[in-house]
């Protein structure tokens, strides 16, 4: 019998998984790249071998616990697996510049388009009662005519 093929032990296996989830998981990445506005991007690469099917991606913001920080799009669909590579350096650069751009042409075209706003003209807000619609079929106070006050 010490010959025969192995047998599997259940409780052996479920205890086995167990203890592998108490233990901390690997965070401990490779470094990948860093954005513009200070974020570092990591990565652990996917091994089949133990069960990891895709690579692990994460980033790392300039203010530490701060998650909600913005990142830039490149580096959004790396992370979301959108894309394989991650950007390089002279694409970050390319897009910053396109940007800037926009933003410059955008306050031109403000400056040259925008007009004075005449306050006296702009409707004044209506308050109270007169904010309402007033329709001719409905009475406005109950049990007086239509339009009575």
């Amino acid at each position: 019998m010490a010959n025969g093929p192995p047998t599997r032990n259940l409780m052996r296996i479920v205890f086995d998984n167990f203890l592998k989830s108490l233990r901390p998981r690997q965070m401990k990445g490779d470094f990948v790249g860093e954005d513009y506005f200070g974020n570092k991007y990591y990565e652990i690469p996917a091994d089949p071998s133990v069960g990891r099917r895709r690579a692990s991606r994460w980033f790392e913001p300039t203010a530490k616990e701060a998650y909600d920080q913005e990142i830039t799009a490149e580096w959004e669909a790396w992370l979301r697996g959108r894309r394989k590579e991650p950007p390089t350096e002279q694409e970050l650069l390319k897009n910053l510049a396109i940007m800037k751009m926009k933003e410059r042409n955008a306050a031109e075209l403000e400056a040259k388009y925008s007009k004075t706003k005449d306050t006296a003209a702009l409707e004044q807000k209506k308050t109270g009662m007169g904010s309402f619609p007033q329709y001719d079929e409905y009475e406005i106070m109950p049990g007086k005519g239509k339009h009575e006050k």
